[in-house]
């Protein structure tokens, strides 16, 4: 006697959404009979349509809650990736509204360091020391003489300034410059003529190619044009009058220091070590100009810009 052949097609289960169709495959998150259409290839196995809608929406929400809490995609400096460059721009507008103002009070654009502006904020390590104006160590940063200079200064930000910014982030990047800029003014401070005036941005912006120097080598790119770059301003810095070389020796030294710093900080407690470092070579700076304003307020100066001004030591001289 011939026994039947089971149906096996009717004793397989049906496709959740496609009920007419018979499947032997399921979802491996939530076991429901499928059809290969209804699947989607997975890390493990394949999920259902509804299974991988259900995690994509679930990874946008984890993604979401992840970036509110401060995560997300960083880079080594730990400044969130961003394309939007925001306070290199704000800085070559505050250089170029000081300028015009500067420009205006003195009615030139090109002798406007006799501006009342210019006057009260240029670096004279004189007034620094003997009359207490510390501001000078900074608002200098942000003062230049003449339309050329400050046309060459705030080219040379926007270039090098968008790169590091991105790399750096927004306050890491400020902080880079700023501090620079204080080392570049503490180097005339210790070192030039107490009775000179100096003024320019140099010293941030040595400071900027300093930090590309020590970001270069961090990415493990290629250092040559980094170094070319600092080679040939250093020349032109020794070459050309009326150039500040202290202001960007001080700013090239300070930049390549603090932005090593921030760089090659720990990931673990990564914002501390960053913040400590910062602010521990801010202090240095700080205990120099201390230091040198104990020198400066013993000083008595002669002579004339034209004719050469002698500084001696009034505590020697019995002055």
């Amino acid at each position: 006697m011939t026994q039947p052949q089971p149906n096996y097609q009717q004793e397989m289960p049906t496709c959740w959404w496609h009920p007419n169709r018979h499947t032997g495959l399921s979802c491996t998150r939530c076991g429901r009979p499928a059809c290969p259409d209804c699947l989607r290839e997975a890390s493990v196995g394949s999920q259902c349509i509804d299974c991988v809608q259900a995690g994509q929406r679930q990874d946008r929400s984890q993604q979401r809650q992840y970036r509110a809490a401060g995560y997300g995609a960083r880079t080594v400096a730990g400044a969130r990736v961003s394309s939007t460059v925001v306070v290199t721009p704000v800085l070559i507008a505050l250089n170029a509204v000081l300028y015009v103002i500067t420009a205006v009070q003195a009615k030139s654009p090109m002798d406007n360091g006799a501006s009342k502006l210019s006057l009260d904020g240029v670096m004279f390590p004189l007034a620094v020391g003997q009359n207490g104006e510390w501001w000078r160590l900074l608002t200098s940063g942000f003062l230049h003489f003449g339309l050329i200079h400050i046309a060459v200064n705030m080219l040379s930000l926007w270039m090098l300034g968008r790169d590091l910014e991105l790399l750096l982030g927004k306050a890491r990047f400020i902080a880079v410059y700023l501090v620079s800029l204080f080392g570049g003014s503490v180097a005339v401070y210790l070192f030039d003529n107490p009775a000179g005036t100096t003024a320019g941005a140099s010293g941030a912006i040595y400071g900027l190619l300093g930090g590309i120097l020590i970001a270069v080598l961090r990415l493990r790119l290629n250092p040559v044009p980094a170094l070319g770059v600092i080679a040939l301003n250093l020349v032109i810095s020794f070459s050309l009058p009326n150039i500040s070389i202290l202001a960007h020796l001080g700013g090239l030294v300070v930049g390549a220091l603090v932005t090593a710093a921030i760089l090659y900080a720990p990931e673990k407690a990564r914002v501390a070590w960053q913040a400590g470092a910062l602010v521990l070579v801010a202090c240095a700076l700080v205990v120099g100009v201390v230091l040198r304003d104990a020198q400066v307020e013993k000083l008595a100066c002669y002579g004339s810009a034209s004719r050469g001004v002698t500084c001696v030591d009034r505590s020697t001289t019995g002055a």
